[in-house]
Order: C-alpha cells, then structure tokens, then sequence
C-alpha cells in the first residue's frame, strides 16, 4: 500500500488546462447545438459537464471557478448583445443566474464526493495499516516484531528512514532502524510532534535537540514522536521525511505506530517484571524447600555420628574392639551419606547452572551396569537382582561418569523406597531406529500416577517416604534427569511390570569400524 500523493506544484497547471479544453469543447458542443440543425434556444446546461468533470478531479475550488467560467463565457458568446457581459433579455439573464446556481451546486457536491471517496480511501488505508501493526505486534515476538512493523509504516508512511530508541538511565538504545548499519542522521533541529487534548489534530514543532551524526539530505527532516506508557515518555519514534513535515494523512500512520510501540513495550516490561517476580518467588521457594528437604536428612547421620563418637569418648565403656569396629564403620556409614548428599547438591547446582559439559564416548552397557550394581551391592542389600542385557548390543554413546552417577542414584532409589526382598531388574531392548533402551525397574510400593510427572522436580519426595529408609532429599532423580539431558538421553517414568516404578532410559549407540566390531 502507497500513501497518497503530495499535490505537486503543477497541479494546478494541469487544473487549469484541464479547465481550458473543457470549457472549449463544451463552447464548441453549444454552438453545434444552437446554430445547428437541431436549434436548441439554449445549450447553457452543456457547461455542466466540464463542471462535473473538473470537480470530480480537481476538487470543489475548480468546480466552482469551472462555474463562474462558464458563466462567463456563455454570456460572453451566446447571449445578447453578443461579445460583451451585459444581458438585454431579462429571461436570459434568469437563465443564466439559475445555470451559475446549479452549476455551482453541481461542482461542489462533486466535490464532496470526490473528497468522501478519498477520505474513505485514507482510512481504509489507515485500518489495513493498523491492522497489520496489530497482526504483526500480536503474532511475533516483540525482537522481530518492531523492525517489522517499522518497515510496514514507514512505506505506507513515505518516510525514507525510520527508527526506534528506548530511553535508559544513562543513554538511549536503538531497537529497530529500516536502514540499520548506517549511522543514524543528526541534525540541531528536529520536528517533535505535538499531540493535542481531544479530537484535536496533531501538529508539528519545531525544537532544537543536539544530537551526533550525519545531517540528513538536503530539504530532508528529522522526525521525533514520543512513545509512551502510562503517561510516561519509553522512547522515541524517529523518522527522515522528504520535503518537511508530512501531511495529516502520513502523521496518522506514525503516530499509530507509536501508540502500538508503546503499548507493546509496556506490555513486555510488564511480562518481564512478572517473569522476574515468579522467579523470585520460585527462587525463594527452592531455597525453603532446600532448607526443609535437607536439614532433617542432614541432622540423622550427624546424630548417628554423634552417638557413636560419644560411646567411643566415653571413659566408663570397657574397652572393646567389636563396638569399637562397629562405631567407626556406622561414622563410616553416616559420613558416606553425607558424602553423597553434599555430592548430589552440587550436581544439581552444576545442573542448574549449565555447567555440564560431557565427554560422550563409546560403553558397553552391559560393563557399565555390572560395574555400577557391584559398587552399590552394600546398599542394594540381600535383594535379588537381575541384569538381562544382551551382550551382543552395539556400544552406547554416554559420558562414563555422567552414566555411572545415573545408575547410582537409580540404584540408591530403588534401595530407598523398595526394602528387600522386593526386587530390582535392570533390561536392555533394542528400538527400532538402532538404540537401546534400559530399563530399571523394581518391585516396591510404586508411584501413584498422579504424581509421576513430579518425580523430576527437585526436593519432591516420593509419598509415604520416611527417614528411616535412608537419606533422601528428594533430588536424586533430578540429578537423573539433569545429567541425561546434557548427555541428550530422554527419560520416561511408569508402573513396572514388578509391581513398583520403571524408568526407561533411551540411550544413542555408536557404529563401530568393522575391524573393531569383528574383534
């Protein structure tokens, strides 16, 4: 969509051209008409058609100065006494003050419809503006948003260059320029537009504002519109208009893109604030659930390791090897679940951080697993275990440690909340675009399916779970799922066919050379 033209000085010259030719020929059509065959007494009302014409395309003041025209020059030429503007008849001199009327009339009802028409042309043009700032606005976001919608007005606008700043404490930030990468025109001397109370048109002011750069073409301005929000001034429109300040028409359009722009930054400052605020809050509940998941896991081996460094203070207990063996292996046990809680804690900060880098190498899974259930034995207790992984599987893609902590706090889950004998399997099942899934399963108590979709939050524990079953602060499967998703491993949660939880794991495998494979 183009803007409406400016009314270029030769206008007017074509007006009164126009204005000539027609009244020429109507001239020439009077004549034929009254001196030809036909001998019609008066042929004034043939002027109306240049009348109409000139009206309908030049506007009102050439359709009533067409009028007064032809009043003239039918008196002129048709009426007696003939080449001059007096009138003997009185009838013809009633004829021609009713044509002169209706003429006039004529002329400027054409005039109005023709103005109506273009008014209705601009405003349609204004909506289908609005509309797409608002469409654009409402559908992207806001980072492509503005040079978007900047671009869109500043055509329909007929504005060489257009921008946008955003006020700061100490400075101002482009956000959007048509021409970005050149350097943005100054000049001392800046047209600001000045809005009006009401309905009010708007109009522009010229003000001195300083400010670096090129000075823009000559004949060129410089344009300021103020964004704002909640009556208070965000940033400011800029734009570079050719041969002064633009009309009613491109003001509008400008001035509509810097209510959207306001309206929108607004918005977004607002959603950023919430955003800040929530993440506060969850911050603030993160760090209370942190405080109450791991005080109480923390202060029962610290009591354990209190008690058994007291028995072996005390000066009245017989001196006894075995309890002293026993004491140091349950200061031993409790400094081991410190360990590992402590352990856990920073991997999820890591986590939390992005600080996770894996080095993904080629495993074999079913060495890995072994591995990891033999390291685990101690705590696993007398359950039976059974690890069905086909040793013929291709190598897995998994960082060694990474994988091995997984397995760990696997393990250590099903310790925690499936007591012996309840069993604990660990499976391996080929997919069908060439990976591998393990399975790890146990034969406890279960999840209710409601709270599966929380057994990844962190500092959520499982229901029913209880002190005594060893330390649990409700992050090992948080750590579980941080670690697989930086080694690009999807984990899924369900019932086992056990009875208790299964959790799958969908590992990548690796292609070996066929040297390697064969060996």
């Amino acid at each position: 969509m183009q803007p409406l033209p400016r009314v270029p000085a030769r206008r007017s010259i074509l007006a009164l051209g126009a204005a000539v030719v027609g009244l020429a020929g109507a001239t020439l059509a009077a004549a034929l008409l009254e001196s030809g065959p036909l001998e019609i007494r008066d042929a004034a009302p043939i002027y109306i058609v240049p009348v109409v014409i000139m009206a309908t395309r030049f506007g009102s003041r050439a359709g009533v100065a067409t009028s007064l025209a032809s009043f003239l020059v039918y008196d002129f030429l048709f009426t007696t006494p003939r080449f001059s503007l007096a009138v003997a008849d009185p009838n013809e001199l009633l004829d021609l003050v009713l044509f002169l009327f209706i003429a006039v009339v004529v002329g400027r009802l054409s005039a109005i419809g023709l103005e109506r028409a273009n008014l209705a042309e601009v405003r349609a043009r204004e909506s289908l503006a609005q509309f797409a700032v608002s469409r654009i606005l409402a559908t992207e976001e806001l980072e492509q948003a503005i040079p978007d919608s900047l671009a869109r007005i500043a055509q329909d606008a007929g504005v060489t260059r257009a921008w946008v700043t955003v006020d700061e404490p100490s400075s101002s930030r482009t956000l959007a320029d048509t021409q970005a990468g050149q350097p943005t025109p100054g000049s001392g001397i800046v047209d600001v537009l000045a809005r009006a109370p009401g309905d009010e048109p708007a109009r522009w002011i010229r003000a001195h504002a300083p400010s670096a750069g090129p000075r823009p073409e000559a004949g060129a301005t410089r344009l300021r519109i103020r964004i704002e929000a909640e009556g208070e001034t965000i940033g400011s429109l800029w734009a570079i208009s050719p041969g002064g300040p633009p009309g009613r028409e491109p003001t509008r359009l400008l001035a509509l893109l810097a209510d959207q722009l306001g309206i929108a930054l607004h918005r977004e400052q607002l959603r950023r604030g919430a955003m800040d605020a929530e993440i506060s809050r969850r911050s603030d509940a993160l760090k209370s659930s942190l405080v109450t998941s791991v005080s109480h896991d923390i202060r029962t081996p610290l009591a354990g390791i209190r008690a058994a460094a007291g028995g072996l203070m005390d000066p009245s207990a017989p001196a006894d090897r075995e309890a002293t063996v026993r004491a140091a292996t349950e200061i031993d046990a409790a400094v081991t679940r410190l360990d590992r809680m402590v352990r856990r804690l920073l991997d999820l900060g890591r986590i939390e951080a992005g600080l996770l880098r894996p080095d993904l190498e080629a495993f074999d899974l079913r060495s890995i697993v072994e591995a990891a259930v033999e390291r685990l034995r101690p705590s696993l207790g007398h359950r039976p275990i059974e690890i069905d992984i086909d040793e013929s599987l291709p190598p897995v893609r998994v960082d060694g440690l990474l994988f091995d902590e997984i397995l760990g706090n696997l393990l250590e889950n099903v310790a925690r909340h499936a007591p012996p004998p309840a069993a604990c399997r660990m499976a391996s099942t080929m997919r069908a675009d060439g990976g591998v899934d393990l399975v790890v399963e146990d034969g406890g108590p279960g999840v209710p399916a409601s709270r599966l979709a929380r057994l990844f939050t962190a500092f959520t524990k499982a229901e029913g779970d209880r002190p005594d079953r060893g330390a649990g602060a409700g992050i090992g499967l948080a750590v579980v799922r941080g670690f697989a998703t930086a080694m690009g491993i999807d984990v899924e949660v369900g019932p086992s066919a056990l009875g208790g939880l299964a959790v799958r794991l969908h590992l990548q495998t690796v292609d070996l050379p066929p040297a390697e494979a064969a060996a």
